[in-house]
């Protein structure tokens, strides 16, 4: 029995070696390029979990007291910026402004005038043919005159902005989440209408245990991921640590920036925030000696005799582009072949040499 299982973990041993590289075993006999696993200090990251929200996020209330005529988009609908949101009633307000613009062509008419007598008796005074009380009734007329026309300016202004109130615009690019009104109902200034997000801005918030808390203030930094890490990490940028906690939680809430928003990334999608609380010694070996078959997740370690042995490891988190965590399976100090295609060659080689497969 013993036999057969020694058989059957040599077959599968050769099952891994891809078959291209089978064929150079006899290339295969010089010294295999190694690298030492060695215990270095690496960040101690807390994983937890997060909620994407997005920055802008409002609620647009009506200016002005009305009937809806018309709604341009429903919950869900994608809305560009300044597009027509809703529209209400607006004949009063028109009504108001025509009657704004009609008292502003009367005082404009009436301050032309006070300017025009103003200009002849001041040229007439200067001639010493009119008294000084004349001029200063026509200087005095003159500011009057300009005083109409500057309310009726401020009438006007204040008149075509209510008109503008009767139409809702949008403030930014966004979906609508909610819709409060139907065409026909009447609002009051100050309901609200509709509410919407932005797509282009995002970030995250993430309640952080009050342990973590100061460390992670020290660091100001984190690093943030979907639900699968083999996604690859989100850029982040600033982060907004709260001063006070939760007091039914103890947690302390973090808004972590994400400039750039990735494809699929949604608000209320959930994430994961590693946040660097500290080191920890990890036994790292280079990325390239981990070799993946199955379900085994192996490294070919080189004796100091040259001899190749085949180990099942269990590897933790990449730590740096080029450098693996080993969780269990292997010792500070051994040696692992860098190219594992190569050392299976050589594990092949050196079983033939020792007749393994003719027991």
């Amino acid at each position: 029995m013993g036999i057969l299982c020694r058989l059957l973990w040599v077959l599968a041993v050769l099952w891994w070696v891809p078959a291209g590289a089978q064929t150079g075993a006899a290339d295969a006999g010089g010294a295999l390029d190694t690298a030492t696993a060695r215990l270095r200090s690496v960040p101690r990251e807390v994983v937890l979990d997060g909620v994407v929200e997005a920055v802008k996020q409002s609620t647009v209330s009506a200016q002005v007291s009305g009937r809806i005529e018309q709604i341009n988009f429903d919950v869900d609908d994608y809305v560009p910026r300044g597009a027509v949101l809703l529209r209400f009633r607006d004949k009063e307000e028109r009504a108001r402004l025509e009657q704004a613009q009609a008292t502003l062509n009367e005082a404009r008419a009436r301050f032309n005038q006070a300017q025009a007598d103003y200009e002849r008796i001041k040229n007439i005074y200067a001639k010493k043919l009119v008294s000084k009380s004349e001029l200063d009734k026509a200087t005095a007329q003159l500011k009057s005159a300009r005083a109409r026309l500057e309310s009726a300016q401020a009438r006007v202004k204040e008149a075509r902005e209510q008109l503008d109130h009767t139409v809702v615009r949008a403030p930014y690019s966004g979906i609508v989440v909610k819709r409060f009104v139907e065409v026909g109902e009447t609002a009051s200034a100050g309901q609200p209408l509709m509410t919407g997000l932005s797509l282009e801005q995002l970030r995250a918030v993430v309640s952080v245990p009050q342990e973590y808390v100061d460390a992670v203030r020290r660091a100001g930094k984190a690093r943030v991921f979907e639900a699968s890490p083999d996604l690859g990490d989100i850029p982040t940028g600033k982060l907004t640590i709260f001063p006070y906690a939760d007091p039914d939680t103890h947690t302390f809430r973090v808004r972590i920036e994400l400039p750039d928003v990735p494809r699929g990334l949604y608000p209320g999608m959930m994430i994961k925030a590693a946040f660097d609380v500290g080191q920890r010694k990890r036994l790292l070996v280079p990325r390239q000696a981990v070799t993946h078959r199955s379900e085994v997740t192996a490294v070919y370690v080189v004796d100091a005799k040259g001899r190749v042995h085949f180990r099942q490891v269990r590897a933790g988190r990449n730590v740096a582009p080029d450098l693996t965590e080993v969780l269990a399976g292997l010792q500070a100090g051994e040696k692992v072949a860098l190219d594992p295609i190569r050392a299976g060659v050589v594990l092949k080689q050196q079983w033939a040499e020792a007749g393994t497969l003719h027991e």
